[in-house]
């Protein structure tokens, strides 16, 4: 049965970077800020279309599956290193630390739509987390669901126009267009990291930085919550909950749509990712020998090799120092490569597998983890042994 929960955990990450990486397309695509200005590019109906789906189904809410799996396999990873004796928090740090500093490199030298550093970051916080009982874990997260639900009172107003004037857009997206398009690898590297259209102060800069990953803690703390509770381990609820969890979700996503003073899409987002691994436990159970099903798993074994390979594809082909494709293929047929390309690394992560234990950059994580060059954790000397040399 534990093979079984960690085996449904590898399947539930690897689906989760399917999405991101849909959702990553508008980004690659259209950059940090073109994707939420999406009319400045003047897409045909078709790719419009393509792209509301995109906002509906996938943005926002693939991320709070991997941030639910990441909550709910920290928990395992505790009682992992407990029943080895191993110092959990020292580990986790670690860990952590490695995590911020891969995230630190992947931004700088590879594409700004990072999430590791945050991910990173928010583990530190929750080490704070792992001896709270499961009681407290979901007071904290329904604590910050709330603020996050709260947020969506007052609809969207134009939040752009409060980051930035519409002249101050357009130019900068004529800009970027032509340096992603056309521009070296240092000139890119320069605009992504120095070029901005927002007009805030430092201060304002800081309070976005400091809050803004709060807004995605409460999947966390409810996957730490589910861990304790052993909801993967629970499948004759995992129909019925997909069934009410998602319909919720597209309700609350599609909320700004239909009603101007309300924006629930955030929350919606987190909903409809909660209703996603329900399903997909719900599908892994009846088919979790299928090859479809096993080719999300032997994805998600090496989540952290895929995630930083997918940035240098997909830069190569998005940006001027590859093929130049930015702002020219449009929604669906980014889409149609990224499945293409997501397919080839399960190719990929299937035969990696059959030949090693672990992934390169899963390798290096665990080294630091660890502190050893083996990967795993040093053997303990037998305590007659310590009492003889004492």
């Amino acid at each position: 049965m534990n093979t079984n929960r960690i085996s449904l955990i590898d399947g539930l990450r690897g689906f989760s970077l399917l999405g991101i990486l849909l959702a990553n397309l508008l980004i690659f695509q259209y950059g940090m800020f073109g994707k939420d200005e999406i009319a400045f590019y003047d897409l045909p109906g078709w790719d419009m279309a393509g792209y509301y789906f995109m906002e509906i189904f996938v943005e926002t809410s693939f991320m709070p599956i991997f941030s639910f799996i990441f909550g709910y396999s920290l928990i395992l990873m505790v009682h992992k290193l407990q029943e080895k004796q191993l110092p959990v928090k020292r580990y986790f740090f670690r860990r952590f630390l490695a995590l911020m500093v891969f995230g630190l490199l992947h931004m700088y030298f590879i594409w700004d739509g990072d999430i590791l550093f945050a991910y990173g970051s928010l583990g530190i916080i929750l080490l704070m987390y792992l001896k709270r009982k499961p009681k407290t874990l979901l007071v904290w997260f329904i604590i910050l669901a709330s603020i996050n639900f709260l947020f969506g009172f007052g609809g969207t107003a134009e939040e752009s126009d409060l980051l930035y004037s519409k002249e101050t857009i357009t130019a900068f997206l004529q800009e970027s267009t032509v340096i992603f398009q056309n521009g070296s690898y240092s000139e890119i590297t320069d605009h992504r990291l120095n070029d901005t259209p927002m007009e805030l102060s430092d201060g304002e800069m800081i309070a976005i930085m400091i809050l803004a990953p709060f807004t995605i803690m409460p999947m966390f703390l409810l996957g730490m919550y589910a861990a304790h509770r052993k909801w993967l381990l629970k499948p004759q609820y995992f129909k019925k909950m997909a069934l009410l969890l998602i319909p919720i979700g597209l309700l609350l996503k599609i909320s700004p749509y239909f009603i101007s003073i309300v924006d629930f899409s955030m929350t919606g987002g987190s909903v409809l990712a909660l209703g996603y691994v329900f399903l997909f436990s719900h599908f892994y159970q009846k088919w979790n020998q299928h090859h479809v099903i096993k080719a999300f798993e032997k994805f998600g074994k090496l989540s952290l090799t895929n995630y930083i390979l997918q940035s240098i594809i997909f830069t190569l082909i998005f940006y001027g120092y590859g093929l130049g494709l930015f702002a020219k293929l449009g929604v669906w047929a980014a889409a149609l490569i990224g499945i293409v390309i997501y397919t080839l690394q399960v190719v990929f992560s299937n035969w990696y597998m059959n030949h090693f234990k672990q992934g390169p950059l899963e390798r290096i994580i665990r080294m630091v983890v660890y502190w050893s060059f083996k990967s795993k954790p040093k053997e303990k000397k037998p305590v007659e042994l310590v009492e003889e040399h004492g």
